[in-house]
């Protein structure tokens, strides 16, 4: 697949520097934890990924994504309506992501079974969290609302303390209280 441009910024969030990068489709990587040891080697491999060198900027593709960013962590919950590019995922993957966009609303949560169910595979609960893991757009396609049947918070990517905070900020859980 051969993506005309990709751009790259990290921008400061209510939890902590994200790494973003979007093609001319969309908002295409979210990653957390974005310090510079950390995003190390990102913007190499997400051209290995895509097929064009990403050059970092935080104007022109960007500038929306960041708006909508700073929107949604000053609590809006129409801030991360956005473009997407889905090219970091496919299959199974792509389709619970799609579901978990569009279906999972801001300050709601919904189970790993569930999502399952919505999309017609409901003994996939595993694959739905597998699915989670892998996802390219967090915080965008909000895994974080993805919860254990048992109430449970499950696993998160960004660590489970984000999780938390990204729950408390669209009111699904209690603020902390630091």
């Amino acid at each position: 697949m051969d993506i005309e441009a990709v751009e790259w910024a990290v921008v400061e969030s209510g939890i902590g520097p994200l790494f973003l990068a979007a093609t001319g489709r969309g908002l295409v990587r979210v990653g957390f934890h974005a310090e510079a040891v950390r995003r190390e080697g990102t913007p190499e491999r997400l051209a290995a990924r895509l097929g064009a060198e990403p050059v970092e900027c935080a104007s022109g593709l960007l500038a929306e994504p960041i708006r909508r960013l700073g929107r949604y962590f000053v609590g809006d919950p129409d801030g991360l309506d956005l473009p997407l590019d889905w090219s970091l995922t496919a299959g199974f993957n792509r389709q619970v992501l799609r579901e978990l966009a569009t279906g999972v609303p801001y300050g709601t949560v919904v189970g790993y079974g569930e999502l399952a169910r919505r999309v017609g595979q409901p003994g996939a609960a595993q694959a739905v969290g597998a699915a989670m893991g892998s996802n390219p757009l967090p915080v965008v396609v909000p895994c974080h609302r993805v919860v254990e049947s048992d109430g449970g918070l499950g696993g998160f990517g960004g660590g489970l303390e984000t999780k938390r905070r990204l729950l408390a900020l669209e009111g699904v859980l209690p603020a902390p209280l630091f």
